[in-house]
């Protein structure tokens, strides 16, 4: 017997659908978002959450990103896939000549 233990998140589909359904039994309980937000509370809520996120993404987060973004991402993976598209190009030209 072959067990699998693969362990899958949720979808994005998956978020969408959960977002609705908070959203129906927030609506059925008349709890208006809109007013939650706007309230003093929600709003020191909202700008205690923003000032985290971005002490935690300029603290810890953005080194990180950037090595991986412009060591990674371009110069092992982007740079050499351009210069094999533009090579192919250059050789499919030549032969077509």
């Amino acid at each position: 017997m072959k067990k699998d233990n693969k362990q899958r998140g949720i979808s994005i589909l998956g978020v969408f659908f959960l977002s609705l359904v908070i959203i129906l039994v927030l609506s059925y309980f008349n709890v208006s978002i809109r007013a939650v937000v706007e309230s003093p509370t929600g709003q020191e809520n909202i700008n205690y959450v923003e000032r985290t996120a971005k002490t935690v993404w300029d603290n810890y987060l953005a080194e990180p990103a950037s090595y991986l973004w412009n060591d990674v991402w371009l110069k092992i993976i982007w740079q050499p896939l351009i210069s094999k598209i533009d090579n192919t190009s250059s050789t499919e030209l030549q032969v077509g000549q």
